[in-house]
């Protein structure tokens, strides 16, 4: 009998991995989703402009919001820095972020949600280590965030 279970887990292990990983891509874009609809709403009932920022070096992400003109990390923890696990990448593709970073090369990409309830376009692209890729986007400022695959996408 234990025989016969070590060849099923023997088996079952590497079917077992890629599934992991495979889910560590899937909770990382949600847990970017949450931080987008975080951004979205705090912006609306606060009356400020929020950003996510996305540094790509270092695979982490967090909210930051408009205070006096300058951008200030968020008081709360749900706008702490989100660390991706590790063999995730991430980076963002948004209209116009590069006019922005001209100004400032110490900027990291940022996606910006504004009081009225709009946002930047943008897709922030996830990647992990065995080739499976979502998309966290938006493609007008007016609708929210969400995930897909690149496949879904070239069908849209």
């Amino acid at each position: 009998m234990l025989v016969l279970i070590s060849t099923v887990l023997a088996i079952a292990a590497p079917s077992l991995h890629g599934f992991v990983h495979g889910r560590q891509t899937a909770d990382a874009a949600a847990q970017v989703l949450a931080l987008t609809h975080l951004a979205r709403s705090q912006a609306a009932a606060q009356g400020a402009v929020y950003r996510l920022n996305v540094d790509t070096a270092g695979a982490s992400c967090w909210l930051t919001v408009q205070r006096a003109g300058a951008f200030v990390d968020m008081e709360a923890d749900d706008g702490r820095r989100y660390q991706l696990p590790g063999g995730l990448t991430i980076k963002v593709d948004a209209p116009g972020m590069e006019e922005e970073q001209q100004q400032d090369a110490s900027q990291v990409p940022f996606v910006q949600f504004y009081p009225d309830g709009r946002c930047d376009r943008a897709t922030i692209e996830l990647a992990g280590g065995k080739g499976d890729v979502l998309h966290v986007t938006c493609e007008t400022p007016s609708e929210r965030f969400r995930v897909v695959s690149p496949s879904e996408e070239e069908r849209l």
